[in-house]
């Protein structure tokens, strides 16, 4: 694996490496799908609800339930053709986790600081578990087997996930499994990938597996992110591939632009053999925490562009949706669906 690899924090001889290789190989959260069902991967249990807590925090821990029922609704997607994913167990997470990082989640007050609800901190563990970090742990479920999906059927949406600012021993910003670093070593064992990328279009840098992957050749990072707000973590930016900074205020027009010459220089750079791309909707017009100002339409023109970079390359792709802080931001999740439908680039209709 790695050399040093950093990209389990704990993890580095030749013993540990074993350990987690077998991990891996007796996980059950890969499973064969029928052709039937669809590679969108969504489970009711993702959706966070508990007495009205989980408002208090500005992401919509609802949004990944909505986006599933827009697509429904509008008639592009079948529930029935829907992946469930089996959740992430203590063993699956000892692949990139440590144990003394799992084992600080058992206090409420440590959950409450990384999911930055402090009346969490209050709250029971065992309430705490059931209602917060189980669906997080599906969610996790989730992401690992979209990269087995989108390497069997040319493409993958996890309508969750995308944990980018939590890493091996550490958790923060809602974040508090590495669901990215996860997914990527699964797919090192059980898919034979060497060669993986990472776009992360989130507003936020994403400085989880920027860490996790410090010093892995194997991946390489694209993050296109506002350096002005968090996480403000200048050693993780030093672990980027390519590094593309967009200003708070940035329009439409010049985040496009700018994202067209990065997924070409990357192109240029780096051959991968799965795409995973972090398409976080915080960086739309009037979300407070991204604060950059991209349309509804860019959004879609985004994904089409990141879509299509792979396609072209005949690179398997997964998407997680990642962060977005505004009500609006399932909708036009499910209105980008709706468009690579559209244009051929996914297909979410699925096999008689």
């Amino acid at each position: 694996m790695s050399t040093g690899s950093t990209s389990a924090g704990v993890l580095s001889s030749p013993d540990a490496e074993a350990l987690r290789r077998n991990r891996i190989l007796s996980s059950k959260l890969y499973f064969d799908v029928p052709l039937s069902k669809v590679p969108l991967i969504y489970s009711p249990y993702y959706d966070i609800a508990f007495m009205g807590i989980e408002k208090l925090h500005p992401f919509d821990s609802s949004k990944w339930g909505r986006i599933c029922r827009f697509l429904v609704t509008d008639g592009v997607l079948d529930k029935k053709h829907i992946v469930e994913p089996q959740e992430a167990t203590k063993e699956d997470l000892l692949v990139v986790h440590s144990d003394s990082y799992l084992n600080s989640l058992k206090s409420s007050l440590n959950v409450s600081i990384i999911v930055e609800v402090p009346p969490v901190a209050l709250l029971p563990n065992y309430l705490v578990q059931r209602k917060v970090l189980d669906p997080f742990r599906k969610q996790v479920g989730g992401t690992i087997l979209a990269a087995k999906l989108a390497k069997e059927r040319g493409w993958a949406i996890n309508v969750g996930g995308g944990f980018h600012h939590c890493c091996a021993d550490k958790g923060g910003g809602f974040c508090v499994y590495a669901d990215i670093s996860l997914c990527i070593h699964y797919a090192f064992v059980r898919l034979n990938i060497s060669r993986v990328m990472i776009i992360d279009l989130d507003a936020h840098q994403g400085n989880g597996h920027e860490k996790d992957f410090s010093n892995d050749r194997r991946v390489y990072i694209l993050d296109m992110y506002n350096p002005e707000i968090y996480p403000f973590d200048f050693e993780a930016r030093r672990y980027i591939s390519q590094k593309v900074e967009v200003e708070s205020g940035t329009k439409t027009d010049e985040y496009l632009a700018k994202l067209d010459e990065a997924l070409e220089v990357a192109g240029q750079m780096f051959d991968p053999e799965l795409v995973l791309y972090n398409a976080g909707t915080d960086i739309l017009d009037g979300d407070p925490l991204g604060r950059l100002k991209i349309s509804p339409d860019g959004i879609t023109i985004r994904d089409e562009k990141v879509f299509r970079f792979a396609r072209e390359r005949n690179v398997p792709l997964v998407m997680l949706t990642s962060g977005g802080y505004m009500k609006s931001s399932a909708r036009v999740i499910a209105n980008s669906v709706i468009n690579l439908s559209n244009k051929g680039l996914i297909n979410t209709r699925g096999s008689p």
